[in-house]
Parts: C-alpha cells; sequence; structure tokens
C-alpha cells in the first residue's frame, strides 16, 4: 500500500466507497465499466495506461467479507471479479518458473482445483493487504491462503507437468511444481467463493 494512499485515508476519512466501475477479467486485466457498460452488463475498456496499472496492483487489498478493492487515495473502489481475486501466469526465471498473480506477486502453490469447465485454479499463499474492520487506515500484510485462476495461456505448461483422470465432469490427479508433487482435485465452481472467501460482485 503507498504511503501517499494511507496519508489520504487519515486526511479525509469518509470518502463514500465506489461499486461497479472497476473489474478484475479472467487474464488478470484491470477494467474500468461507465454508467453505459454497468447497465448493459458488458466488460468494460481494459486499462492500458502502465503506471495506472501499477498504481491499482500496489493499492489492491481485501477486508474480512472478501470484498477485494482498489484504494485510490481516499477512496475504496470494489471490484467486480470475472472469475478469482487473483490471476495466476507461469514465469520463466533463472532460477526455475515461478507463479505470479496479475499484481507480480509470488504465489507459494498448495494445490491445485479442476472445474467442470475445465478451468484451472491454484491455491496457495500470497502476500496481500487486510483492512482493518475498525479503522480503514489501517491494513495488515500478511500471506494468505488464495484462490488464483491460471491464465488460458499457460493451460498447455500446466498440463505438461501433470497426470490426471476423469472424476465425474472434471479430473483428479497430481501436478509436479519444484521438485513436489501437488494434487489436483475437482471443485464445482459454484463452490469457488464461499470456500475461499471471496465475493465477485461487492456491494453496499
Amino acid at each position: 500500500m503507498d504511503e501517499q494512499v494511507l496519508r489520504s485515508l487519515i486526511k479525509w476519512p469518509n470518502t463514500p466507497d465506489c461499486f461497479g466501475w472497476l473489474a478484475l477479467d479472467r487474464r488478470g486485466q484491470w477494467r474500468m465499466r461507465d454508467e453505459y457498460a454497468q447497465a448493459n452488463q458488458l466488460s468494460g475498456n481494459v486499462i492500458q495506461h502502465a503506471a495506472l496499472n501499477e498504481f491499482i496492483s500496489r493499492n489492491y487489498a481485501h477486508d474480512s467479507l472478501g470484498r477485494y478493492f482498489f484504494q485510490n487515495g481516499p477512496q475504496r473502489v470494489f471490484i467486480t471479479l470475472d472469475a478469482t481475486p487473483w490471476i495466476a501466469r507461469i514465469i520463466p526465471s533463472e532460477s526455475g518458473p515461478q507463479l505470479l498473480t496479475q499484481c507480480g506477486t509470488e504465489i507459494r502453490p498448495h494445490s491445485a482445483l479442476s472445474d467442470e469447465r475445465g478451468n484451472i485454479y491454484i491455491t496457495g499463499l500470497v502476500l496481500q493487504s487486510l483492512s482493518d474492520q475498525v479503522n480503514s487506515a489501517v491494513f495488515t500484510k500478511s500471506e494468505f491462503l488464495s484462490l488464483a485462476l491460471l491464465h488460458d495461456h499457460d493451460l498447455d505448461l500446466f498440463s505438461e507437468q501433470s497426470q490426471v483422470q476423469e472424476d465425474a465432469c472434471s479430473f483428479r490427479g497430481s501436478w509436479q511444481w519444484a521438485g513436489k508433487t501437488l494434487a489436483i482435485e475437482p471443485i464445482h465452481s459454484i463452490e469457488l467463493s464461499k470456500r475461499f472467501n471471496f465475493v465477485k460482485v461487492p456491494s453496499n
């Protein structure tokens, strides 16, 4: 969380929250949703400005209700999630592949999940900011067990490291990551938000 953002929260503590204007899509892109997009259930426009994307990513947080938001100065802009709070990418590095979120933070994976649509989700620890419910200017930064949708461009890489068998409408099996064998378990997509405590469409 940027220091200037925290200072603005103290200076203007009662700024109204904003809902519906910002979204995170399935490919980890932030989208601006104007009144027309909201009224017509449209995805909105992808934010192309690199500095703004970085600013949103640095000031991305959640509250105890599982609502994710961008702290834009004193204003809390709650985010509509197309899929999950995090989108995972498999990124090559000199020390081996890394799992990174759309914010560039590392995911320390515990397992993977496969749903009825063939989506793959990574469960693991992600360093993130949690809003204090008593004092909105206070954030706790810690690792939380979270869920990330694996970007569809990385499904082939994932499958190369996996052994799976059909299980009802999905798959189960195992996945090799950093020398460890991690489980792949089936799940129904409707269960995800409750199990991992996130709200896809936040409201007052």
